[in-house]
Parts: C-alpha cells; sequence; structure tokens
C-alpha cells in the first residue's frame, strides 16, 4: 500500500492525492485529507494517551484510507459515517474488513448503507475513543439520519465534524427529494448554533473548515434564501 505524506501547518485546505494536514490538541491528533474527484474529506482522530482511533467516512479509495489509518498508529478501533449517500461509503466495506473496527452510523440512514453498523446512533449519545468522547448531533434534512460529531476539548475550543449537513456559507444541499431544508435549517439551529460556542471550529464533508462564530451573522440570509 501507498504512504501520504502529511503536514503540521494545519489550514483544512486539503485536496485529493495532496498531504493530509493534522492538528494536535492537547489530548486529541486530528488528521483530514480529501479523496475522490468529489473532494470528499476523511477524518481520523487519534487519542494521544491511548493511541485508539476513530475514522470519520471512508468516503473513497480504501487504500488511502488504510495508509491515514497507518499515519496514527496501527489500531483502528471506530469507523463512522456521517449519512448514506454513496460518495460518503465507497471504501467502508473494505476498510470495515481489513480494520475489524466497530461501525456506526444515524439510526435512520443505517439500512442504506453497504456494511450493518454495529452501533446505531441518535441525538445525544456518546462515542468514546479511548480517553476522548464525541458528542452526537442527530441532524435531519439533508438526509433522515445524518450525524455530527463533537470533541468539547477541556483545553481549548470544541471541534465539531458536520457531514453534509453545515459547510462555511449554508447547510448542505435540501433540493432532492426527501430531503427538507426547514428541517435541516432548525436542527443546526437548535442542535448546533444554540449549542456551540462561537470559536468552535467545524470540519464539513467537503471542502474546508469554519467555526461557528464564522458563520453565525449569516443565519437569517439562510433562512431568507432557503438553502
Amino acid at each position: 500500500m501507498s504512504e501520504i505524506q502529511q503536514v503540521h501547518e494545519y489550514t483544512g485546505e486539503v485536496a485529493p492525492g495532496g498531504p493530509v494536514h493534522v492538528r494536535e490538541l492537547p489530548a486529541l491528533t486530528i488528521r483530514k485529507m480529501a479523496v475522490s474527484d468529489m473532494h470528499n474529506n476523511v477524518y481520523l482522530l487519534t487519542c494521544r494517551a491511548t493511541g485508539e482511533q476513530l475514522l470519520i467516512d471512508a468516503a473513497d479509495d480504501a487504500e488511502r484510507c488504510l495508509a491515514l489509518v497507518r499515519l496514527g498508529g496501527e489500531r483502528l478501533g471506530h469507523l463512522v459515517t456521517t449519512h448514506q449517500h454513496w460518495d460518503h461509503h465507497r471504501a467502508l466495506p473494505e476498510v470495515a474488513r481489513v480494520t475489524g473496527a466497530e461501525t456506526y452510523a444515524g439510526a435512520d440512514d443505517a439500512v442504506a448503507l453497504p456494511v450493518a453498523p454495529d452501533h446505531t446512533l441518535v441525538q445525544g449519545d456518546v462515542i468514546r475513543c479511548g480517553d476522548i468522547e464525541l458528542e452526537v448531533s442527530h441532524l435531519r434534512g439533508h438526509t433522515p439520519g445524518s450525524v455530527a460529531l463533537a470533541y468539547r476539548d477541556p483545553e481549548g475550543s470544541t471541534h465539531l465534524f458536520t457531514g453534509d449537513s453545515l459547510f462555511p456559507g449554508g447547510v448542505g444541499n435540501t433540493k432532492n427529494e426527501g430531503q427538507s431544508f426547514d428541517s435541516l435549517y432548525r436542527d443546526v439551529l437548535e442542535r448546533v448554533f444554540a449549542v456551540y460556542d462561537d470559536d468552535t471550529w467545524f470540519y464539513p464533508g467537503h471542502g474546508a473548515d469554519s467555526t461557528i462564530g464564522a458563520e453565525r451573522p449569516h443565519l437569517d440570509e439562510w433562512r431568507e434564501r432557503g438553502w
């Protein structure tokens, strides 16, 4: 399997085939890379005390996903899929098979995945990865079972992984059949912006990161335009 480079000057601006960006927190290491022509983001979280690891969205290119795991260590204990859309789980079967990691997904998206999750997630659940705890928010609208994961750093700001439910500039796509802007906007408002401080850094399923504070002034604009 090929190896991949990593850089420690974290900007969150990653590209398919490019280096992994690494962010070191006191208790957690976050690694971000992009895969596929859809620029899907894949995140590896490593508990610094125990070495236990959690991967968010094995979106594509199983070989690169497994190489990412090796950057943090050999053990992958947890494999979370943020939502059911095909571009976020193309490598899930292979990564789950090779690593033997426990799999997780939102309860209302579970039946649509190529691997039945070992654990189905609902609002208020907590995933433990070594000494790290991740809070689960169920954000309905982009898909019925989309989830976001939040790490509240006791020595700093919160770090929130939002899948395709929240991006810089707006909520995720809700233009297709079965999607709902009203539902997603309400959940993002009540379960993200009403819960997390402005210094919360969030990491979406595609593209660059942002903060809650940078996006909060635009909430009324999103509501008025309906996307």
